[in-house]
């Protein structure tokens, strides 16, 4: 049997200095890599492969399963094992090939045109990465997160929803956690709302998605902040919308723009508690002119809050939505600023006119938001822990924020003029005496800084440079050790 399998089978010599196993896969391969085993060649047996080179069976059977595994052999029932066809190595040059024949521009994709203006921009950005990005806008105070409770809750959620995980649930979302979110914005911030117009959705981009798929079509026009919120501008975009900018003063977004120059606009969108990005907050008399004026035309409002729970020393005016006593706004609330950035859970309450529309945009959209998180969500808050989690996360944002003013006019005071906010999880910076933003966040980058330019959020070119810092996510000490060192860059 030897010989005869050694008259169509190559000599193989095992290498010394490792395991039999290892050495048969590697000689193996070797072979294969060669040509000397060509595609389609049959092998011995396992126990005749075991006689030629005298060696144990199990060490030939763990060589050719490893083999097999990585896609080099095949098996054919009742017949025996083969050398792959095509074998991996040549898998991978194939889409090499592949990608490089892509890549070269030989046609248009036709996609659309909005997206092909953002992709110029997208491959710029950094969308993964295992470093901490210091002073980034947008992160919450992840450090004080109960990761443990939240463990605890994740697993109960797990072990009490065998039977549910199986089922097909109302795609406006859990209905405790639902119920939970009506009491709980009904006291904090003063909303009128049913549970019938709560929403769970996947963050506020989301809810500005499904507000913009139920509500608008092409050429419809949208009133948005200037400068504003850049996730938003895209959306609007995306749907093919003419998004008309609205500038604000020390009383928030100048409404009476609205009400003369853009009348035709359908939807306008608004951060009434805290302007983003530069937290102006619009005064009780304006609140009642758009509602005034949108009720009139029948116009939408869709109230972004983002930011509500991060105010301090003050208290916040009443959102539009407890004001709007005819039903014309759409209010999005958010939990990722005060829980984590990856935590993708929102909520929405919506007219009662809109219930069925926004119900079938987002069951269109991606069904259901996570059943689990909800479950786990409406647990945290029903039994307090969301509360008291905001109660101390509020109390370390501002002593964060104090910690970056103090650093910034203590090391920087040449550079930047801090603008006053008594809200929010990020500052405000003007830049001075010649800065732009493009040299500043080249020294930024310099010393790991994830600092915003402020030019990211405006339709409109800005007068003046500045640049955000997220405070919300680092230590007073980190905080200060961190301007110091951007200081010493400067200088």
């Amino acid at each position: 049997m030897t010989t005869s399998s050694s008259a169509y089978f190559p000599h193989l010599i095992l290498p010394k200095g490792q395991p039999i196993k290892d050495g048969l896969y590697c000689v193996l391969r070797d072979a294969i890599l060669e040509g000397r085993l060509s595609g389609g060649t049959k092998l011995p047996s396992s126990r005749n492969l075991a006689e030629m080179m005298s060696i144990s069976r199990n060490s030939v059977l763990a060589g050719l399963e490893r083999l097999l595994d990585e896609g080099y052999l095949v098996t054919k029932p009742s017949s025996g094992t083969y050398v792959a066809a095509v074998i991996p190595d040549q898998l991978i040059q194939i889409q090499n090939d592949i990608t490089q024949t892509k890549s070269q521009p030989t046609q248009s994709i036709n996609i659309n045109p909005h997206f092909t203006n953002l992709l110029l921009h997208w491959n710029k950005q950094t969308l993964s990465s295992q470093e901490k990005k210091i002073f980034h806008v947008g992160v919450g105070c992840v450090d004080l997160f109960p990761h443990e409770l939240w463990g605890k809750l994740l697993g109960r959620a797990w072990r009490q929803s065998y039977y549910q995980l199986g089922q097909f649930h109302d795609p406006r979302g859990y209905l405790p956690l639902r119920q939970a979110i009506c009491h709980y914005v009904k006291s904090t911030r003063g909303l009128n709302c049913k549970e019938e117009q709560i929403l769970i959705v996947n963050g506020t981009q989301q809810a500005i998605h499904l507000a913009a798929y139920a509500l608008l079509q092409p050429n419809d026009q949208v009133c948005l902040d200037e400068p504003g919120y850049d996730a938003a501008l895209n959306i609007f975009r995306s749907f093919a919308a003419i998004v008309n900018p609205i500038t604000s003063d020390e009383e928030g977004m100048r409404v009476e723009e609205i009400i003369h120059d853009h009348a035709a606009s359908k939807l306008i969108y608004i951060a009434p508690s805290h302007q983003f990005p530069l937290g102006d907050t619009l005064s009780l008399a304006r609140r009642f002119a758009l509602l005034d004026w949108a009720t009139q035309h029948q116009k939408w409002i869709f109230e972004d809050d983002y930011n509500s729970e991060f105010r301090y020393g003050t208290h916040p005016i009443q959102a539009l939505q407890g004001l709007d006593e005819q039903q014309r706004v759409i209010y999005a609330g958010t939990f990722s600023k005060m829980m984590f950035p990856e935590f993708r859970l929102g909520f929405m309450v919506v007219p009662e006119a809109l219930i069925e529309v926004f119900s079938l945009a987002k069951y269109y959209t991606d069904t259901r938001s996570s059943y689990l998180e909800q479950v786990a969500l409406a647990a945290f808050i029903k039994d307090g822990h969301y509360a008291r989690h905001v109660r101390k996360v509020r109390k370390a944002c501002y002593e964060r924020q104090q910690a970056l003013i103090v650093a910034i006019e203590t090391y920087l005071s040449d550079v930047l003029i801090v603008q006053p906010t008594d809200s929010g999880i990020h500052l405000v910076c003007w830049l001075k005496n010649g800065w732009t933003e493009k040299e500043f966040l080249i020294e930024c980058e310099k010393v790991g800084l994830a600092v915003q330019p402020l030019s990211r959020y405006c339709q409109i070119a800005s007068q003046r440079p500045a640049v955000l810092f997220g405070y919300a996510a680092h230590t007073p000490d980190e905080i200060q050790a961190n301007i110091k060192k951007l200081a010493q860059s400067l200088y």
